[in-house]
């Protein structure tokens, strides 16, 4: 065992005073030391019950044999972060969760872990550092919110958001904007959608790294208690096994993971994430993979923001194991990959049933042939952009309109709220990406103000940041390269006619060669120069987000 390095011999003997100081008994040291990564705190929703899970953990590790000792993980809350300078530092603390777990691992010598998270960059971040440490691990996850509940119908956080626009444009009034902000989001967990968090949730589930119903047994069931200590015990047969994240995450696993992605209509965040695993994994991964696997993998689900259905919904008809079911049913899964139940996915999925294929498509009803998730490519975005297409209404799949251009989130949100955006617009929002954000923040704020000003299928949104699993509407972001680091989009002007066409994954700026090179002989790009800290070593060191914005390896 790894643990033995630090407590074995007499030359160990000061080690071991430093764990009776932590109460532990010499039967305790001599059992395999178990990491339990807890990402609980008291701001963020999604972690508000992770108390509750890591006991659970705690006593599975401890029934099955093993010494559990919690340490912690931070995480934001992307909802709270959202619209202000706050979301700058969402995306960085993937890179942030992954370090200093790694840092506490190394330094303490544990033979395995359980990693407790739940919200948007917490998992993925999780995930980085399980692929990276390659110690015996596996994921329990704190699980979904219910859905609100307003005017007798279900609703979501991202139903909130666009309820703010409705205000501003005399859609509502005060007393309604009261009620749904009193009623969409009733209890505890990750948001009810599918939004990032689910999204990476489930696709935990698929990896092979969490145990099924991880993705979607919602985070108030009694079951998610019983879920946490099966993940407990099972990482002592982990370790007594030896399977490592690196056996389990495989191309095959990755590739499954992404498969899924479309079926399930997951978060276009995930297109940032799952490229940083697989870096991790020693996995290549490129945007050209997404529109392959799309083509062959039909859309099943439509969870909010794209359809009426929840985490919730998912959950009753069978869950992410009912989806891999369905796929495996047409070839579209590797059924042979490890997972960390010590069996195959494909033994793991055998007695899965969909039980309501009004939640969960049949191959062959889908809600569309391809999947949910698309890459589009052309001169403004000749590294690729990215769009959740099965949010996008069918009317908006093929768009052309004017450029309407903003140097900022906040510039493109008083656009809107002054009504400046009309009809067949092509809002435009630069300088937030990856480095010239820095930190790529979300773009729900002005998506949800179009979509809640009945504008979401009239008006296409284009962005080097990139958007919230929340968001619906022809919203395109993660366009590479960035403006900051000289791409087209920082010398597009207002007027310029852009044309999407997300069916053939085609976006071009209507602009010749010449004058685009005319126009960036003469444009000083914004580079900013008031940033400090954790900020300030990201812009630095980050890549483009068609490499997933991962940290650079130096």
């Amino acid at each position: 065992m790894i643990k033995d390095k630090i407590v074995d011999g007499f030359h160990n003997a000061p080690h071991r005073s430093l764990y009776h100081a932590l109460g532990l008994t010499e039967q305790e040291q001599a059992r395999p030391l178990i990491g339990i990564v807890s990402s609980y705190n008291e701001i963020v929703p999604g972690h508000i019950n992770l108390d509750k899970i890591t006991q659970a953990v705690k006593l599975g590790v401890a029934m099955a044999g093993g010494t559990p000792i919690m340490f912690p993980a931070i995480t934001v809350c992307d909802g709270i972060a959202m619209g202000h300078v706050g979301m700058k530092y969402s995306l960085i603390t993937r890179d942030l969760i992954a370090d200093s777990t790694e840092a506490m691992v190394m330094a303490h010598g544990f033979d395995g872990l359980v990693m407790i998270p739940n919200c948007d960059k917490n998992v993925p971040g999780l995930l980085m550092a399980a692929a990276r440490l390659n110690i015996p691990t596996i994921f329990v996850s704190g699980g979904p919110m219910l859905a609100g509940r307003v005017d007798g119908k279900k609703t979501s956080l991202s139903s909130m958001f666009e309820a703010v626009g409705a205000y501003k444009a005399g859609k509502i009034d005060e007393k309604q904007l009261r009620v749904c902000e009193e009623n969409t989001c009733p209890t505890c967990g990750s948001c009810s959608g599918m939004y990032t968090a689910n999204s990476m949730n489930c696709l935990t589930e698929v990896l092979g790294m969490g145990l099924q119903g991880n993705g979607t047994i919602p985070a108030v069931y009694s079951s998610r208690i019983e879920l946490a200590k099966h993940a407990g015990m099972q990482i002592m047969e982990l370790v007594r096994k030896n399977i490592r994240p690196r056996d389990i995450m495989t191309a095959a696993a990755i590739k499954n993971a992404l498969t899924a992605d479309m079926a399930l209509g997951c978060s276009t965040n995930s297109m940032l994430h799952l490229p940083a695993i697989a870096n991790e994994c020693g996995v290549e991964f490129n945007l050209d993979m997404v529109n392959s696997v799309s083509e062959n993998t039909p859309n099943l689900c439509h969870l909010a923001p794209a359809g009426p259905t929840y985490m919730e919904d998912l959950n009753e008809a069978g869950g992410v194991y009912a989806v891999l079911k369905e796929l495996a049913k047409i070839g579209r899964i590797d059924t042979d990959v490890m997972t960390c139940t010590g069996k195959t996915l494909g033994e793991n999925i055998a007695s899965a049933v969909n039980k309501d294929d009004s939640v969960i498509r049949t191959t062959d009803n889908p809600y569309s042939p391809t999947g949910g998730i698309a890459v589009l490519r052309g001169n403004i975005a000749p590294d690729g952009c990215v769009v959740k297409r099965s949010a996008v209404a069918p009317e908006m799949l093929c768009h052309e309109g004017p450029a309407k251009v903003f140097d900022s989130e906040e510039e493109a949100i008083d656009a809107i709220y002054a009504g400046k955006i009309v009809k067949g617009d092509v809002v435009v929002i630069r300088y937030e990406g990856p480095a010239g954000g820095p930190g790529m923040r979300e773009m729900l704020s002005p998506t949800s103000a179009i979509a809640g000003m009945g504008l979401d299928k009239d008006v296409a949104l284009i962005t080097d940041g990139r958007f919230s699993g929340a968001t619906r509407g022809a919203a395109i972001g993660h366009v590479s390269p960035e403006a900051v680091r000289g791409g087209a989009i920082a010398y597009v002007r207002d007027g310029d006619i852009i044309s999407i066409n997300i069916p053939e994954y085609k976006i071009e700026l209507k602009v010749s060669d010449e004058e685009l090179a005319k126009r960036a002989a003469e444009t000083k790009l914004k580079v900013k120069t008031d940033i400090k800290g954790c900020l300030a070593r990201y812009a630095a060191s980050v890549s483009s987000a068609d490499k997933g914005a991962i940290i650079n390896q130096f």
